[in-house]
Formats: C-alpha cells, sequence, structure tokens
C-alpha cells in the first residue's frame, strides 16, 4: 500500500484524484473497509488542499454561482427551487439586478458544500435606470420620487 502524506503541490493533488477515482471504481468492484478507509484519507487530504488553495474565494459570487450551476448541470428552475425564490428572481440575481440574501447564501453553501464566506462578498449590482423621470439627473436614481 502506498503512504499518502499532505498534498504539497498542483501535481500531487492531480495524482491524489487520479488515485481517489482507481480506488472508487475498486471499491465498487470489491468492497471492503481497507478500501473505505483507503478511500476516506485521500479524501480528506484532496479536501484539505481545496480548501486551502481554493480560487473560489478570490472570484466574484455571482460569477461562482454560475460556474456552480455550469459544472453541476443545475438549470435556473432547479436552483430557484433550492433557494426557494422564483426564476424571475434568480433571474435578477444572476444579472446583478438583485443581491444574495443571508438565506440564499446559507442554501448555496449548503448545496455547493463550501463556505458562505465564497458567496458573501461585496459586488456590483447593475443601476436599474428610472425611465418615468423626466430630469436626467433622476432618471439613474434608485430613490422613489414622484414624477416631475
Amino acid at each position: 500500500m502506498k503512504n499518502f502524506t499532505i498534498i504539497r503541490s498542483e501535481n500531487q493533488y492531480l495524482n491524489y484524484c487520479d488515485e481517489l477515482e482507481k480506488l472508487s471504481n475498486e471499491y465498487s468492484k470489491n468492497p471492503n473497509q481497507d478500501l473505505i478507509d483507503l478511500i476516506d484519507t485521500i479524501t480528506l487530504l484532496i479536501e484539505n488542499y481545496d480548501e486551502s488553495n481554493s480560487t473560489f474565494e478570490e472570484s466574484e459570487p455571482i460569477q461562482l454561482l454560475k460556474f456552480l450551476m455550469q459544472e453541476n448541470n443545475l438549470n435556473q428552475k432547479e436552483l430557484a427551487e433550492t433557494l426557494e425564490i422564483s426564476k424571475g428572481h434568480l433571474s435578477d440575481i444572476l444579472n446583478y439586478k438583485k443581491g444574495l440574501s443571508k438565506n440564499m447564501i446559507r442554501s448555496l453553501s449548503e448545496r455547493f458544500k463550501m463556505q458562505q464566506s465564497a458567496f458573501n462578498r461585496p459586488y456590483e449590482l447593475k443601476s436599474v435606470s428610472n425611465n418615468q423621470l423626466k430630469s436626467a439627473g433622476l432618471r439613474n436614481s434608485q430613490k422613489e420620487t414622484e414624477k416631475v
């Protein structure tokens, strides 16, 4: 049996991922406790490396969410159901018109098994122009005002 150590490089990480896949396939053919223990150990080492070297921490929350949706073959309807919001509301979020609420951040964190901090970082929302106002200075205001 090969000795596994803490992952210190990208190459070692990729090798461990390959090894984990091989062991998982082997386990499906011949389940035993030794394989379970080895799979658990490699999984912990991979997760530890992922956590300390994650590029998701630098990602903007909406771009990260779009990436995760694509990686998990998750459409807007399914994600809206997970977040318990309408498809329209989710569309506004994905188009930077509305922000993520605390409950949504918690749900996303649980759904994608990530730390909440990955989704709980500032990002700029697009301003919705108020075309009902005559004054150009007021048109870009988010504030509710009476028509001039």
